[in-house]
């Protein structure tokens, strides 16, 4: 706020109306219109008289995202042909990177006891950032999207997590990477592209994406995404989309809250929470009655990009190490006698050639690695000063050396082996482990598409309802706000079918591969809590 003499208080009180007005005409609000059926015309009419434009045609819902002077809004609101209007809501991705871990998904939902041989009786639609057209573990059969002109091609993905959803639904098991939950490039793919490197889009864009995965012929939706306000034409999208018998699957969220998340808080929207390898809860995953079902979304493994991963390796005397990359890590490859460095916050003296080995604490990660490169070191290991690896950024300094961080107890360990031949790397990498609930939907897909390719005479409802029936009871017996009905298990709801049946009397039929394995049915019930 500017401060003002006594003399210019005359002219601002002659101008303050004015200037208020001028802002009102230039401040801008993206909403979504639905107006009464037939007139399309005469909404657009009046949106282009109030200097406004169109973004996004929702006409099967009688709907429409535009752009247009705040102003103007309430002449809107008060439009006879006008049903309602609301906030184009903010459509987020949730993800993280993180690293290392193991993979462990694919065995943890039974993925690994059921065929993927009919696969090609489904088509899962992807809603995200879109695909790396020719990565090494992807398919390129079977797989198509289109352009927008937005976001761009489907097949490029800037923001590296539509590559990483797709990789956890169906990795190639050809030697190379990971594997999905369905490996062998039976699945039909889309991809619809709607987030570019920032990695938010808007409710009226999810909208069209939706239907166009329903004109592709999208079996399930996966929606690795969210916001948290709800949005009445997005919620009556995707219930029209459960009539058409499109089963739609979204992440529940990673706020670490109570709060609901969109669209996976709709009641036509299959809501996935995030459990770790040890299967509990995720703290960072959403707790709501609105969640059905969890998935791994902890330290998942899986493709992105060609060249946006990272990947990093510490071994000391031939034994490796858990480590984390410095965010903005210089990349390469080191070795040397292991030097303690102490808390590095001088030049490391004697290191010239050496790996230094500092704890943390007292100054910044990167004036650390700069402590180390001061002294001549080729690499820095930085050990925790309390439990945990070391997750840690070199923010805007730029070093010349690969540095990593590894656990406190692991630092101790080091510590009394001053001297050791130690090596440290970081490199591009294919693959990276992402956290989110983003990373546990596609699992929740994958077992959809999976179980629903065997017995595709199951309506969406059938399918819906077995896996919420046999999931694996987790936390508080049946179903809870943390995992929902439980961990979702490929095996046990086909073999529940194969028993039960689409409607839950009498058995299904296979409709090709071969399986094995115990099942798990738990008889819960299907359907959301409001």
């Amino acid at each position: 706020m500017k401060l003002l003499s006594k003399k210019s208080l005359v002219f601002l009180a002659c101008s303050s109306v004015l200037a208020a007005s001028a802002q009102a005409a230039n401040d801008k609000e993206r909403v979504i219109v639905a107006f009464k059926p037939g007139n399309k015309a005469a909404i657009e009419s009046a949106v282009a008289k109030a200097g406004g434009q169109k973004n996004v045609d929702l006409s099967r819902y009688n709907a429409m995202s535009i752009t247009v002077p705040a102003n103007a809004l309430k002449g809107l609101k008060n439009n006879p042909n006008v049903e309602y209007v609301e906030a184009d809501e903010k459509r987020h991705l949730m993800a993280s990177e993180y690293e290392p871990n193991q993979p462990y998904g694919i065995s943890q939902v039974q993925a690994d006891l059921v065929s993927d041989a009919a696969a090609g009786n489904t088509k899962v639609c992807i809603i995200d950032s879109g695909y790396d057209l020719g990565h090494p573990d992807l398919q390129s059969a079977g797989v198509d999207g289109s352009y927008d002109s937005g976001t761009g091609n489907w097949y490029t993905d800037e923001n590296s997590h539509g590559t990483h959803v797709a990789g956890t639904i169906a990795a190639l098991a050809n030697g190379t990477g990971v594997v999905g939950v369905l490996p062998n490039g039976n699945i039909n793919l889309h991809i619809v592209k709607v987030f570019n490197a920032d990695g938010w889009g808007y409710s009226s864009s999810l909208i069209a994406a939706a239907d166009e995965c329903a004109a592709a012929g999208a079996n399930v939706i996966n929606m690795s995404l969210g916001g948290d306000r709800g949005s009445k034409t997005e919620e009556r999208a995707f219930g029209d989309l459960d009539s058409q018998g499109i089963l739609s699957v979204a992440a529940a969220g990673n706020a670490g809250n109570t709060r609901h998340s969109y669209p996976a808080s709709y009641d036509a929207v299959v809501s996935v929470a995030a459990v770790d390898e040890a299967k509990q809860v995720a703290s960072f995953s959403q707790q709501t009655n609105q969640v059905e079902l969890s998935g791994p979304g902890v330290a998942v493994l899986s493709s992105v990009p060609r060249g946006m991963g990272e990947r990093s390796e510490v071994t000391v005397s031939n034994t490796a190490y858990d480590n984390l990359a410095m965010d903005g890590s210089a990349k390469g490859n080191a070795s040397g006698a292991l030097a303690d460095c102490g808390i590095g916050d001088q030049a490391c003296a004697d290191a010239v050639g050496d790996i230094c080995l500092i704890e943390r604490g007292s100054i910044s990660f990167a004036e650390k690695v700069q402590a180390c490169e001061a002294g001549g070191g080729v690499g820095a290991i930085i050990y925790n000063n309390e439990p945990g690896v070391v997750s840690g950024t070199l923010g805007e300094t730029v070093t010349s050396i690969p540095s990593v961080g590894i656990s406190d107890v692991d630092g101790a360990s080091l510590m009394n082996q001053l001297g050791a031949s130690a090596t440290v790397s970081v490199e591009d990498s294919d693959w990276a482990f992402f956290d989110g609930t983003s990373m546990a939907t596609p699992h929740v897909v994958g077992v959809a598409a999976l179980v629903w390719s065997h017995y595709s005479e199951c309506s969406n409802g059938d399918i819906r309802s077995a896996l919420a029936s046999t999931a694996e009871d987790l936390g508080t017996a049946g179903r809870d706000d943390a995992y929902g009905y439980g961990l979702v298990q490929a095996k046990a709801a086909y073999d529940y079918l194969a028993t039960n049946g689409c409607g839950g009397s009498d058995g299904g039929t296979d409709d090709g591969g071969d399986t094995s394995g115990p099942g798990n049915g738990n008889g819960k019930g299907n359907g959301k809590n409001k």
